[in-house]
């Protein structure tokens, strides 16, 4: 199953043209007859909400939704992450995040462990609206000022007064296509319910290819949708057995670094180690939330072996947070090799004259709107 999600997510990242014969002529029809059979259920349901067939819940309290158009990488859940500790820390406001809790779990483990020392509230369930509805029974309106819907641009059975969509600069539309034959989830005029649109992983790209997604954006949707950039900056590695512990970057100058990952998008945690200046670079992805197995560790460790004879055993495996907090327990089967953990923290990037006090000024503004007009999407 992981060599045929590996091999959809190649040809998601593949123009049609340049696809090998046999995949366009035999499996390319196939994912595109399923692909647009998605699209009629994705169109059907969002009518049967505009018709008011179906109608969302609504809170009361302020609704602020992160979710994408694509599959992962998009830095949903360090958006999270930084909307919570802005709403704790500029405005004493306890947030309420839903989280779906996919698969590992292993976002709301990374939220859980951020903010395991605040007052925020991370729920977790498939269903966030019914969630939504009995933490608010459990929790009194005043003790929580605002929620955060995670991954919940799809999620229309909870009415959101904020969209904030996420774009991964390093792979903004995939082919095209959607799932399952390309990477979105829904068509890209979907971007014109964004009230907040931020194009992710920005330092890793060119100012042209910035420019490029941008200028799509804003062919799509209102010339004065707020466009804003932002990057994750390394700040340390911890040891598994010593998650407290600081260690700097320059850790990793004089190692040959193996990065094991499972996230969304693993070209942007491999240029992280190349920038931070790792001795020498390898790597080996799984897909996104995938639990590593037997045969996985197995895998690693010939490999960690197999640079460790190379280079005097001045080598180590890098993961990131997300696989960190997936299953730390895992891990501890390859505890005879050095395994560290790259933190980085999520900063809006100054661009164009924009940077993070016009993105919190413009994200005030919506929430400040939105108690005034009681307006849900």
């Amino acid at each position: 199953m992981e060599r045929v999600k590996k091999a959809i997510i190649r040809m998601a990242a593949t123009p049609d043209r340049r696809l090998p014969l046999g995949q366009r002529c035999l499996v390319a029809p196939v994912l595109s007859a399923a692909s647009s059979l998605y699209g009629l259920c994705v169109s059907l349901r969002r009518a049967l909400y505009s018709w008011q067939l179906l109608r969302p819940l609504r809170l009361p309290l302020p609704v602020i939704s992160v979710g994408n158009l694509t599959w992962g990488g998009t830095g949903k859940t360090p958006m999270v992450l930084f909307l919570s500790r802005f709403f704790l820390h500029s405005h004493s406001c306890t947030p309420l995040i839903l989280t779906r809790g996919y698969a590992g779990a292993d976002e709301a483990s990374m939220l859980k462990r951020h903010l395991s020392a605040t007052s925020a509230v991370v729920a977790v369930g498939k269903n966030r609206a019914r969630l939504a509805a009995s933490l608010l029974r459990r929790f009194p309106t005043p003790k929580l000022g605002v929620v955060i819907l995670d991954d919940g641009m799809q999620h229309w059975s909870l009415a959101r007064q904020v969209e904030i969509i996420m774009i991964n600069a390093l792979m903004p539309w995939g082919n095209g296509h959607l799932l399952p034959r390309g990477p979105l989830r829904e068509p890209l005029h979907a971007l014109q319910r964004a009230h907040l649109i931020v194009i992710h992983h920005a330092n890793l790209v060119s100012e042209a290819e910035l420019k490029t997604i941008e200028s799509t954006i804003l062919r799509i949707c209102s010339k004065t949708i707020p466009v804003f950039f932002s990057e994750l900056v390394p700040s340390h590695f911890f040891e598994i057995n010593s998650p407290n512990e600081k260690l700097p970057l320059s850790t990793v100058h004089a190692l040959v670094v193996l990065c094991v990952s499972a996230i969304g998008c693993p070209d942007s945690f491999v240029k992280a180690l190349i920038q931070i200046g790792a001795l020498h670079i390898h790597r080996l992805d799984f897909t996104d939330h995938h639990a590593l197995q037997t045969e996985d560790i197995k895998l690693i460790t010939d490999k960690i072996r197999s640079l460790a004879l190379v280079h005097d055993n001045k080598a180590a495996i890098v993961v990131t947070e997300k696989d960190y907090d997936r299953d730390p327990a895992v891990l501890q089967k390859l505890g005879e090799f050095k395994i560290l953990v790259l933190c980085s923290s999520f900063r809006i990037m100054t661009f164009k004259s924009k940077g993070d006090e016009g993105f919190k000024a413009k994200l005030k503004e919506l929430v400040c709107k939105s108690f005034a007009n009681n307006t849900s999407l």
